[in-house]
């Protein structure tokens, strides 16, 4: 695999699934970035651009939906995997024209799987 340019960005507000993703992702040799809400996200966007963001919807002060809107509204299109314990994940993934979900609690196989269909 080559690694790629850009970081995947991993939005939760759960510190452990932060850790858990960001030390998998690593160890796969894809680099990443965190942010625990959505404001936090869009904050990590400005310095350097994700190749993927995984987006939890569900968190305090800025969540999934807004973060979505106010990242449309600047313009941006990114692909967002969106990762929640919701029954309606795939409904919710929708809503934000995700490019696919993981529902939790997942396995990270199909992490990894989900990350590599969309960064090649």
């Amino acid at each position: 695999m080559t690694e790629p340019s850009r970081p995947i960005l991993v939005v939760d507000d759960d510190p452990s699934i932060l850790m858990t993703l960001a030390e998998f992702l690593d160890i796969e040799g894809y680099p990443v970035e965190t942010a625990q809400n959505g404001a936090e996200a869009l904050a990590s966007i400005e310095r350097k651009e994700p190749a993927l963001v995984l987006l939890d919807m569900r968190m305090p002060v800025l969540d999934g939906w807004g973060f979505v809107e106010a990242l449309h509204s600047s313009g941006r299109r990114l692909p967002i995997l969106v990762m929640t314990a919701a029954r309606d994940a795939q409904e919710w993934a929708r809503e934000v024209n995700a490019v696919g979900f993981l529902a939790k609690p997942f396995d990270l196989d199909d992490v990894l799987d989900a990350v590599e269909r969309v960064v090649q």
